[in-house]
């Protein structure tokens, strides 16, 4: 892409309700949604805007509305159909609310703080088996243990702008290669970075590094387009390690009380299973390079 070049779906303010709709809508088929086939010819793949007002019992004048941004104001009970009508899973009907008015006045995020509690560095370095890290809610690393660097990269040598995960699986090479599924991991980072966009749209570290990813990766431009969202849960990764070869990992994530915005990661192999040899051969090695 030229400097010139327009940046498609750029993170600025605007009408992210009304596209998060109409992604929403052309990703389902009328046969998914329960409509019979009418017959017409469609122009686009996906329900029409009547169609959803049918299935959510709104008017059609309404639906072009919410999606041309000219009303935020909604109702739970129309969101809850409108959620309905478009099968939108929970994370999505979350991130629905979140966009609409009529969610909760969420607290102002504060951006995610860099410093990380001594009690967790602690932790950290008390785990010599389980690879961990420390992340802020735009995926910053802000601490990590020996084995997360073994596993990932080396932390220590990137400066700390470029300590983020997203970044990472897609802008480095090295790190990009890890996945043995890249497409689907790096999937499951867009929508990740989908949802806290829309809980925290006035982040100005979070739209910097949305707009340098939609800028510099094609992927992650027509992935963000997509307005798929996925909240935390637990996750299983493989990876094809340079030096332990295949390692298949549970990924946990949990939420530090202390500091809210902040989550601990740690990656732990099947019990009894070739990855945990793997992962202790890493491990192993890693201790002796450090000597």
């Amino acid at each position: 892409m030229t400097p010139d070049a327009p940046v498609p779906d750029a993170p600025a303010p605007g009408n992210e309700l009304g596209e998060f709709l109409r992604a929403r809508r052309a990703a389902l088929s009328p046969l998914q949604a329960g409509l019979p086939d009418d017959g017409r010819p469609r122009r686009v793949p996906g329900l029409r805007r009547e169609e959803l007002a049918q299935l959510a019992h709104v008017s059609i004048d309404y639906v072009v509305r919410l999606e041309q941004g000219r009303t935020r104001r909604v109702s739970r009970p129309v969101l809850d159909a409108l959620a309905d009508a478009l099968h939108l899973a929970p994370d999505e009907r979350d991130y629905l609310l979140t966009l609409a008015d009529v969610a909760p006045a969420a607290p102002r995020r504060r951006p995610g703080r860099p410093d990380v509690a001594p009690g967790l560095r602690q932790l950290l370095a008390t785990m010599p088996d389980v690879p961990a890290m420390i992340l802020n809610r735009r995926m910053d690393v802000l601490a990590w243990n020996v084995g997360a660097a073994a596993l990932l990269t080396d932390f220590a040598a990137l400066p700390p702008s470029a300590r983020n995960l997203i970044r990472l699986t897609f802008l480095d090479k090295d790190v990009r290669a890890l996945y043995a599924d890249w497409p689907r991991a790096a999937r499951e980072c867009v929508a990740v970075l989908r949802m806290e966009a829309g809980r925290s749209p006035r982040d100005p570290a979070l739209t910097a590094l949305i707009t340098e990813l939609t800028t510099h990766d094609e992927d992650f431009r027509t992935w963000w387009s997509t307005h798929q969202v996925r909240g935390p849960r637990r996750l299983t990764k493989t990876y094809h390690h340079p030096l332990a070869g295949p390692l298949t990992l549970d990924v946990h994530q949990f939420s530090v009380d202390t500091h809210p915005d902040q989550q601990l990661i740690a990656y732990t192999p099947p019990p009894d299973s070739p990855s945990q040899e793997a992962l202790r051969f890493l491990l192993q090695w890693s201790t002796t390079a450090r000597l």
